[in-house]
């Protein structure tokens, strides 16, 4: 398939094929999710409220599976409870991910966009990088060997504020300088760095997992489907963000360029996708921000990232694992 060929409405097929997506009650997530599932895939939904799961999860089969009402019906979704605040959350999700065979990819979406006014620690690491970033990172870890037995992807979801200033994360978790703004654009450097140097990681190990990154653009609630229980703007936002339309996108639409980097055989390992127009616009490969692009960087930040989590990616063990299989 050339790259100028892909339609995001009629995706592979993908039937057969197993996907995890984090924080898909909500948002980017969420539309991601029903995009997989009608093409076929079997999607893992998590997130860390039970109600808004259970939310979710009917929302995917009344739009989605059920053929009554227009559904496809091809593919198929499961809740799971996950955490990526929390280590023991992680861990326990993935070894029941593992318990039930192999991933074919791993949609790292889950996140805090809106930060608390004040800095706030959780298990002992700042609220913000440890949801967007730190919590990905060991999760992705321990599901490294289930991806390599089917030499599966990763997708990290960076964003558009990594272009605007420089955000270099020497103060990584803002115990120095805390700004919403910047507790939210620098855990999007660290996610977009984490990206970059796992593929890099992946190929000098041999393992045969790939590592993507993506941004949705300029994506609004206000300009989104209305679904119960997963998307329900007010009437304010709905009219909030109508003025935005020239430089904005629904979440649907900026689920596009997840999904794609996520299931498109043309897609490379170490790329990096986005709305053609930065904001909005048909899904395209890019490149990240210059400073980004500096491998002492992304030594440095994965470096503290084992160090906070105490995981080690099993690349050895990850290089084998379709062998043993």
């Amino acid at each position: 398939m050339a790259r100028g060929d892909w339609d995001p409405t009629h995706l592979p097929d993908l039937r057969g094929r197993r996907y995890l997506v984090t924080g898909a009650t909500r948002g980017i997530g969420y539309f991601a999710t029903e995009q997989l599932v009608s093409a076929g895939a079997h999607v893992i939904l998590t997130g860390r409220n039970p109600n808004r799961l259970a939310a979710s999860h009917a929302a995917v089969e009344r739009r989605v599976l059920d053929v009554s009402a227009g559904g496809s019906g091809a593919g198929s979704v499961e809740t799971l409870l996950l955490d990526t605040t929390n280590l023991g959350s992680i861990r326990a999700a993935a070894a029941t991910v593992r318990s039930r065979g192999p991933l074919n990819g791993l949609l790292l979406n889950a996140g805090i966009v809106h930060p608390p006014r004040e800095r706030h620690e959780i298990e002992g690491h700042e609220l913000v990088f440890t949801t967007n970033a730190l919590g990905h990172f060991a999760l992705a870890g321990e599901l490294l060997q289930v991806l390599a037995v089917m030499q599966g992807r990763m997708v990290w979801l960076g964003s558009l504020a990594t272009f605007l200033g420089r955000f270099d994360p020497v103060d990584i978790e803002s115990v120095d300088h805390y700004t919403q703004w910047r507790a939210y654009a620098q855990s999007k450097v660290v996610t977009t760095v984490l990206g970059l140097e796992a593929d890099r990681r992946m190929r000098e190990s041999g393992v045969p997992v790939s590592s993507v990154v993506a941004h949705p653009g300029y994506s609004l609630s206000g300009r989104s489907p209305g679904i119960r229980g997963v998307n329900e703007p007010s009437a304010f936002d709905r009219f909030a963000d109508a003025w935005q339309a020239p430089i904005a996108q629904s979440k649907e639409r900026g689920a596009q360029p997840l999904v794609r980097a996520l299931v498109d055989p043309e897609v490379q390992g170490g790329e990096f996708w986005g709305p053609k127009y930065m904001v909005h616009g048909e899904s395209r490969p890019s490149l990240p921000a210059r400073y980004v692009r500096d491998p002492e960087l992304w030594a440095r930040v994965w470096h503290y990232c084992e160090q906070a989590t105490r995981v080690r990616w099993p690349f050895e063990k990850a290089s084998k694992a379709r062998r043993r299989w």
